[in-house]
């Protein structure tokens, strides 16, 4: 019997499993809407996408370095219990395996990527999140290169709370490439240097920088003096050759950098749910209101 996507459509709403898992449920039963329900019981899959409207953020992030390949990634999970979980942590693993392996150019084409046994990793990603009961999500990836002549540096801190990523070019070590990368972990810099910041970011941070200066009443024939002076401790806070080393204070990253004859060529840092709004529970009133549930 053809799959349509109709019947696809039907099934996904029925069970609230994902796309490719009904679709899978319905070539292994023939198209039979009621058999691939029990299908996908029977796997643990109908439930899966009950928890999709539930907040993940936490997690982990993880490094995974091949040669001159190295990929960081995030993956959520609804509680930190969850993500110190034995499954949770491999799982984990192999998706940076595959990812490496594949280099998708996108998250969506990350989902689609298959291993051995043919399963996509929305596929894996499903079967987890049955096994283990929570949301489970890719949220991002990025995958760097580099030549023999380079360095990779990588930290994890927090056993992958924060992970950061570093590109250190002109040179093979990586010890200092690491120590790039507990800076960046540690300081959250979001620029390598003054000419990445964005023009526009720059604007506003002038005007803003000017307008305070105005108000604390200093004559304007000195004000924009005192602009330029104040824009380089912004420069300090945002970009990371500006800013004092971590590790020797008394020096900046830059002249770090140049010691040890390279050029930081990119970094990715990665801090586990950022940006994602978490939803804050009364514990009160959750408990109450299963107690009022089960009268």
């Amino acid at each position: 019997m053809a799959i349509t996507a109709q019947l696809v459509k039907e099934l996904r709403e029925k069970t609230g499993a994902g796309m490719m898992d009904c679709k899978k449920a319905l070539v292994e039963t023939n198209g039979d809407i009621e058999a691939a329900i029990d299908y996908l019981r029977e796997k643990g899959l109908a439930s899966a996408s009950k928890k999709a409207d539930r907040i993940a953020a936490e997690g982990t992030t993880y490094i995974l370095t091949e040669g001159n390949e190295a990929i960081i990634l995030e993956v959520n999970a609804e509680t930190d219990f969850v993500a110190k979980n034995s499954q949770f942590q491999e799982l984990v693993k192999n998706l940076a395996e595959q990812l490496l392996k594949a280099k998708p150019e996108s998250l969506e084409a990350a989902l689609e990527v298959k291993n051995e046994e043919g399963a996509s990793i929305a596929e894996q990603i499903s079967t987890a999140v049955a096994t283990i009961g929570e949301k489970i999500t890719l949220r991002r990836f990025e995958i760097r290169t580099k030549t023999d002549a380079d360095a990779f540096g990588s930290y994890l801190h927090m056993g992958g709370r924060i992970g950061v990523l570093v590109v250190l070019e002109g040179t093979t070590n990586a010890d200092a490439a690491k120590d790039i990368a507990m800076h960046i972990a540690a300081i959250k810099p979001k620029y390598i240097s003054r000419d990445e910041v964005p023009a526009e970011e720059v604007e506003r941070e002038r005007k803003v920088l000017t307008e305070q200066a105005l108000n604390e009443g200093k004559p304007e024939n000195i004000v924009a003096k005192m602009v330029e002076g104040r824009l380089g401790k912004f420069f300090e806070q945002v970009c990371l050759l500006e800013q004092a080393f971590v590790k020797d204070s008394d020096q900046k990253v830059r002249d770090f950098v140049k010691s040890v004859g390279g050029n930081v060529a990119s970094f990715v840092r990665y801090e586990v749910g950022e940006g994602i709004e978490k939803r804050e529970d009364n514990f009160a009133e959750e408990v109450m209101s299963q107690v009022k549930g089960n009268k």
